[in-house]
């Protein structure tokens, strides 16, 4: 017993080491808790869905020929471009398609998600042109920037409910436990190489500022009243 205990605190160090260091790096504290490679990527997801929620008020102003600050929708698309098409998705497209389509599973759908991530990066670039102050001065420049965020919606709600669905769910039945724990280390150091510590969350408070100049952060405005 004595032994087996000894082997099990000994196996135990190495994830706690690697947990303590992290904490470490950061100025010291607690062990950050490990989160799983799914978990992350849906929890990035919801970075997304905020986004899309900005652009939805944004065609709700356009329609109703309301002022609004066009510069959210910049920041907004900034944020697609930073941290949805140069590291969500590219984590998707190195890490976990070819796993996919290497072990005979869902490469039908990994084809479909690789071509909407292609068609949503050149949607975000109209985006990105579009919005600019003089927009609304222009109605044939808002009516485009109303359809390219329209498109985009239009095609991510559907993207992000299926990877959510069938895509991460399915994450361990093509890797072994061991790659799965992997992945999740390779995410968290690229989330850290491109964006710093606690890069997620640093993301959550931007699109938050966002929502707050257009006045939709408050989440009680949402909930309706018979």
């Amino acid at each position: 017993m004595r032994a087996g205990t000894l082997v099990g605190a000994g196996l135990l160090v190495p994830a706690a080491t690697a947990a303590q260091q992290r904490a470490d790096a950061r100025g010291g504290g607690e062990p950050e808790e490990d989160v799983a490679p799914p978990e992350d990527l849906m929890r990035e997801h919801g970075v997304l869905k905020r986004v899309l929620l900005v652009y939805d008020e944004a065609i709700h102003r356009i329609d109703g020929k309301k002022d609004f600050p066009v510069e959210a929708v910049k920041s907004g698309a900034e944020v697609i471009r930073t941290f949805i098409e140069d590291y969500h998705e590219k984590l998707e497209e190195d890490y976990l398609f070819p796993r996919f389509e290497k072990a005979g599973k869902l490469a039908d759908l990994t084809k479909i998600l690789r071509e909407q991530h292609q068609a949503g990066r050149r949607v975000t670039e109209q985006i990105t042109q579009l919005a600019t102050a003089q927009v609304l001065k222009n109605p044939s420049s808002a009516a485009k920037l109303k359809e390219s965020m329209r498109q985009f919606i239009r095609m991510y709600a559907p993207h992000e409910a299926r990877e959510d669905t069938v895509l991460f769910p399915a994450l361990r039945s093509v890797v072994s436990k061991n790659e799965f724990d992997a992945l999740g280390e390779d995410f968290e150091k690229k989330e850290h190489q491109l964006f710093g510590d606690e890069g997620f969350e640093k993301m959550v408070d931007r699109v938050a500022s966002i929502e707050k100049s257009l006045g939709i952060y408050d989440l009680a405005q949402f909930t309706p009243h018979a």
